[in-house]
């Protein structure tokens, strides 16, 4: 019989690009694999999986808003009918194993398919486990993590490390060093500073460079600058005036492995995948979490790095004042960054789309 797996949840890229790299890693080891997406109608898996070249079904889901909403009364609604047509979704698809990544959709069909005993599998990205996973993870056969010290979410004997499965393409920059200096025209003879805050911008980071990029070329460093689209128009002025200097803002970077390959030290935010990322391509790293995320779950990431000596954390309220300082400091410590590269590498896991992949198969086989 042929493996069938129903992959659910999504919201954001975190989760998304997780778990089509495990039904990708799934796919090459198991080519007659089916493989169904279940997501929430509205949010970007339902364009992200298909483009990916997977089938998806949405669910009429949404989360509880933190304040006080109208929306929260048809929450119950909601919920029952998503419970209702995950179950219908089962019978018809009669998967082999149910794996759940986070986000709205998850929830309802994780806990339909332990109630129609499914084996099902949860991978957390974060160090402090979303909701939707706290909710189902004591029915499950595994969960798969990030971090350590995860048994104050999960049953412990159900938990394995295995990191965040991320894009093959964009950790893999051994020997792209050159090709990227001379894709943006820059020198390897002046240090490099990569600055990231995800597809929408980090308002904190780019607010604290549009302030104070000109200390950073005058202390003789090149900048590459992804913005963001909320901060366009501001990019486009600053474009202007840092003509001729060795500056590239950009609304987005597409080719990230070569961002990464030249990159001597970088900022970003911290989200689950992209510290999952620079553990892997190993730049000393300053991190300033977005403080708003659930849970504030981006401050336990980076703290799960500062902690271990393995990152710089700046606090999202005080960027304005300290992000460049900072930055300045590690350029001219080269004893600092080399002990930060070391300490990031130590924590990167490589092969986690791999081990979820033969996990989500021994599950199924079971």
């Amino acid at each position: 019989m042929s493996l069938k797996v129903l992959i659910s949840g999504g919201g954001t890229g975190g989760h998304i690009f997780p778990a089509i790299a495990i039904a990708n890693t799934i796919k090459k080891t198991h080519p007659d694999a089916q493989i169904l997406f279940v997501g929430a109608n509205g949010k970007m898996e339902m364009e992200k999986v298909p483009a990916a070249g997977y089938e998806i079904i949405g669910l009429n889901i949404t989360g509880i808003q933190r304040k006080l909403s109208l929306s929260n009364l048809a929450f119950p609604f909601r919920l029952i009918g998503s419970l209702i047509k995950a179950r219908a979704i089962i019978k018809t698809f009669k998967p082999s194993v149910v794996v759940g990544v986070g986000g709205f959709a998850s929830g309802p069909v994780l806990r339909m398919a332990t109630w129609m005993k499914i084996p099902a599998l949860i991978q957390e990205q974060n160090s402090f486990a979303g909701i939707t996973n706290r909710w189902v993870a004591s029915s499950v056969q595994r969960v798969c993590v990030a971090y350590d010290h995860m048994d104050k979410f999960f049953p412990k004997d159900v938990i394995l490390k295995t990191g965040n499965p991320v894009r093959e393409n964009v950790v893999q920059i051994e020997g792209k060093k050159q090709s990227a200096l001379a894709k943006w025209n820059f020198t390897d003879a002046k240090p490099i500073l990569l600055v990231v805050g995800g597809s929408l911008g980090a308002r904190s980071i780019n607010q604290a460079l549009a302030g104070d990029i000109q200390r950073l070329i005058d202390a003789g460093m090149q900048v590459m600058w992804q913005t963001g689209k909320l901060f366009a128009d501001e990019a486009k002025v600053l474009r202007e005036k840092h003509k001729g200097d060795p500056v590239v803002i950009t609304e987005f970077i597409y080719e990230m492995d070569l961002a990464y390959a030249m990159a001597d030290m970088v900022v970003s935010r911290a989200g689950a995948i992209a510290v999952s990322e620079l553990t892997i391509v190993g730049k000393p790293t300053i991190l300033v979490p977005f403080p708003y995320a659930a849970e504030d779950h981006q401050t336990m990431n980076a703290m799960a790095l500062v902690n271990t000596d393995a990152a710089i954390h700046v606090a999202d309220k005080v960027a304005a004042l300290e992000l460049v300082d900072e930055v300045l400091k590690l350029n001219n410590d080269r004893t600092t960054g080399d002990r930060l590269k070391d300490n990031m590498r130590a924590h990167a896991l490589p092969n986690a789309a791999e081990e979820i992949a033969a996990e989500v198969v021994k599950i199924a086989r079971a």
